[in-house]
């Protein structure tokens, strides 16, 4: 498989995932198996359309992956259990096992486990030195480190939650980061400075795989159209990893502030309504998100839009995933460095400053390709 327009020889490129047992990370790695293989077509990454197509992105057949997680369940495993969920088409999980063996023997023990005894300096040295392992011992050209653990909850004093143990341990190892969760990850006040120096391009934060996307689209609609818009509730119903973690009200309203930040940027106020998520663990890996969209018309007229979005988020963030880990690995080869505002499309609370609407979000990611298609 080949991008662009290059002709150079095309160099491997590391994907480490933190929490690369999870879902996300397992279905991640078997769609790019798969549709190395021609096994089933790259649906829903969009560096497979054709505004990408000149962009010298690493082809999907030389990315590389790798991880962190504190869970044990061996990827091919986790594919058997997503294939009985219904996320992993039946038969690909063998179809694919050698590349899901390869990734989880690249897997290494996360933290901090229960009871351990390392100190932040201690868990960040021991991360990147993993991450440094990995780029020389499979000479990889470089490493883009993507999480997408299960949400933590809002970080509020000095001292560095997982999440950002790893983005610290990414700057230390020369790595590009990608935070495809609400968690604090780099922007951690302690971590600022030493993003800033180390050169290195970054994005995030959670990324848009439904509800939000939904509304990105939605909201520029009513403010174009003059409509205004008196209330925007919804309720999101969770199964899964997902679910459980997000029970815990601390880590509900670390993910809800990305879900209605597209509002208040639109609208320059956020509507009246919250956001409420369920843990529904019967949904299994599947997500159910409700909207309640209360407006006004000409004279007055009171009226409402409401919206119900079904999918399975491992099947919408995965092919977004690869879309990051390939637009930032591209990032990096040019030498692009700071917080990626460009990729606020795949995001609810995306770096930097770029527009909310994911129609001008897209106009300014296709001229994001054609720049790199541009740097040789």
């Amino acid at each position: 498989m080949t991008t662009g327009t290059h002709t150079e020889a095309v160099g491997r490129t590391g994907v480490w995932l933190v929490g690369a047992r999870g879902s996300v990370a397992t279905t991640a790695v078997a769609g790019c198996a798969a549709a190395t293989a021609g096994l089933h077509p790259p649906t829903g990454m969009v560096t497979e359309t054709a505004p990408f197509a000149g962009a010298g992105l690493p082809p999907l057949a030389s990315l590389v992956f790798g991880g962190h997680d504190t869970a044990t369940c061996p990827l091919p495993k986790r594919a058997e259990g997503l294939t009985v969920a219904g996320v992993i088409p039946h038969g690909l999980t063998a179809a694919v096992a050698a590349e899901l063996r390869a990734a989880d023997a690249e897997i290494r023990p996360g933290g901090p486990l229960p009871g351990d005894t390392r100190t932040e300096e201690e868990l960040i040295a021991s991360f990147a030195a993993d991450l440094t392992d990995f780029r020389i011992r499979l000479e990889l050209d470089r490493v883009v480190v993507v999480n997408v653990a299960s949400t933590e909850p809002a970080s509020g004093g000095a001292e560095l939650p997982p999440s950002s143990l790893y983005a610290a341990a990414a700057l230390r190892s020369g790595c590009p980061y990608v935070n495809f969760t609400p968690s604090t990850g780099l922007r951690h006040p302690a971590l600022a400075d030493t993003a800033a120096a180390s050169g290195l391009p970054h994005a995030g934060r959670d990324g848009k795989t439904g509800q939000t996307l939904l509304r990105s689209v939605l909201a520029p609609m009513f403010l174009q159209r003059a409509l205004t818009v008196r209330a925007w509730s919804g309720t999101n119903l969770l199964g899964g990893g997902d679910g459980a973690a997000l029970a815990d009200p601390a880590a509900a309203a670390a993910k809800n502030a990305g879900k209605e930040r597209v509002l208040a940027d639109v609208f320059g106020h956020a509507p009246e309504g919250e956001v409420h998520i369920d843990d529904v663990p019967a949904l299994g890996e599947w997500k159910t998100a409700w909207d309640h969209i209360a407006f006004d018309g000409f004279l007055g007229s009171r009226m409402v839009l409401q919206t119900t979005w079904q999918g399975c988020d491992s099947a919408l963030a995965a092919p977004l995933v690869l879309d990051l880990a390939r637009l930032t690995a591209r990032a990096h080869e040019t030498a692009l460095s700071g917080p990626l505002d460009d990729l606020a499309f795949y995001f609810k609370d995306p770096e930097g400053e770029a527009p909310a609407g994911l129609a001008d979000q897209y106009a300014r990611l296709v001229a994001f390709a054609a720049r790199l298609g541009e740097a040789r």
